[in-house]
């Protein structure tokens, strides 16, 4: 990349990351924002001392696309932007930051992806990457860009990496030596337009794949396993929480299990009852990541330690407080329908359950079937709330009250909940009406009910 121009469209996380990263490499950047009320010397604060960057906010000009070899964008961004457009016009090539991360790195890939679950199964493929490798990372979707550790990662190095399918509309070269499509539900359609182009998204995560390399799926995922041929190269080796696969990662008799080949040896790897993590779905992720981590060559008795003692991860059915007896939980990161099944699910009693949130132009009829017999209240906030509320009645659901803030919501709750009962923050929504992320609102979910006063703390 040295002395090559490069455009990195949006100033955030991402956008930071890959400018640095191009910096520290000797290339020129143009950091570019279509935000024309942002501050450039605030910008530039981050780039201290740093020469050959120049932010350049509003609309790209005639003069930042003039020798432009490439430029990278923050998954924020539609591929179908107008300056994309127009920057694809100019035939200057488009990447993703985890392209551009790939180019730099060395280290050896485990990428995961899939509607739900990335976040939990991405974190404990780290702990259990961290528990065999002090040379390890986990970057990606998760928060931490890739591009923040490319070119400090050598052969040895593990990456554990949450990848969106934001972030796969704009690979290239991308190639995991494992990858994981853990399930398909319809999810950002806003963006993808049809489920179809959203699923084709997420298995371009194996479209660089070889021979050598292989691919994770859910063999109880309909969606995931109908599309199997997608995957051109890669070895399919599948997990199970249902059934008991001739090859593969599989539930059996109350144990996970491994078995490279239809011929090979039955491996024991850990007991259900020794994962600490609530819910089938997590049963799931479990799978997934032993499935992941056994490929990548970490010792099955390295795995089965790390699971006994992981303990999940913040803001998806995050158990925060009981008061007077009844349990709090914060699923902010239940950003879609189902999610929010599963973490309902989850739930072992009656549940107060706070939803709504940014439209992603999701349905709700499969969430609200399920608060037969378990929602006592629908507590809706949110640009969503009109939406939810007209499907939950449809379904012949009308216990529903709306608030203007989460603090509300919260205070509800607190007064409505009888002992036993669960309160459940699980929105089937983006956050970006209210939020600046979804870890935004589950913090905020969980001050305002750390802020609650409990009646037996004074007995």
């Amino acid at each position: 990349m040295k002395d090559k121009k490069v455009i990195v469209a949006g100033a955030g996380k991402s956008g930071f990351s890959s400018s640095g990263l191009l910096l520290r490499n000797g290339a020129r950047v143009i950091l570019f924002d279509e935000n024309d009320k942002l501050d450039k010397e605030e910008l530039l604060k981050g780039f201290s001392g740093v020469k050959n960057i120049r932010v350049v906010l509003g609309k790209l000009t005639a003069r930042e696309l003039k020798d432009a070899d490439l430029m990278v964008i923050s998954p924020g961004i539609p591929v179908d932007s107008e300056f994309v457009l127009k920057v694809k016009e100019h035939g200057i090539p488009v990447w993703s930051e985890i392209e551009l991360a790939y180019y730099f790195n060395k280290g050896k890939i485990a990428a995961i992806t899939g509607t739900n679950g990335k976040t939990t199964t991405t974190t404990l493929v780290g702990e259990i990457f961290k528990a065999h490798s002090d040379n390890s990372v986990v970057v990606g979707n998760i928060g931490i860009p890739f591009a923040q550790f490319a070119d400090s990662t050598d052969e040895e190095t593990f990456v554990a990496a949450e990848i969106s399918s934001f972030q796969l509309e704009t690979i290239h070269d991308f190639r995991p030596r494992v990858s994981a499509i853990l399930n398909l539900t319809p999810d950002h359609l806003n963006r993808h337009y049809t489920f179809d182009n959203y699923a084709r998204a997420k298995f371009d995560i194996t479209k660089n794949q070889t021979e050598e390399d292989v691919c994770i799926l859910n063999y109880d995922d309909p969606e995931t396993m109908n599309r199997r041929d997608w995957v051109s190269k890669a070895r399919v080796v599948c997990f199970s929480r249902t059934t008991v696969l001739p090859s593969g990662v599989y539930v059996k008799n109350g144990a996970i299990y491994v078995k490279d080949k239809e011929d090979s040896e039955e491996i024991f790897v850990i007991d259900l009852k020794d994962i600490k993590i609530l819910g089938d779905h997590n049963v799931e992720n479990v799978l997934a990541a032993v499935a992941v981590t056994y490929y990548m060559g970490i010792p099955v008795e390295t795995i089965a330690k790390v699971i006994s003692e992981f303990m999940g991860v913040e803001h998806r059915i995050e158990f925060v407080r009981k008061i007077g007896g009844v349990s709090y939980y914060n699923d902010s990161k239940g950003t879609n329908p189902d999610a929010a099944i599963k973490a309902l699910k989850a739930m072992k009693s009656t549940t107060l359950l706070i939803g709504g949130g940014y439209d992603k132009k999701s349905t709700y009829d499969e969430w609200v079937d399920e608060f037969k017999a378990k929602v006592r209240y629908l507590v809706l906030i949110g640009e969503t709330a009109e939406d939810i509320a007209k499907c939950a009645k449809n379904h012949g659901f009308n216990n529903i009250v709306f608030m203007d803030t989460l603090r509300d919501a919260v205070m509800f709750c607190n007064e409505h909940a009888m002992p036993q009962d669960s309160v459940l923050l699980s929105p089937a929504c983006a956050s970006w009406d209210m939020f600046k992320s979804y870890e935004e609102r589950g913090k905020l979910f969980k001050q305002y009910v750390n802020e609650i006063e409990d009646p037996e703390s004074d007995k």
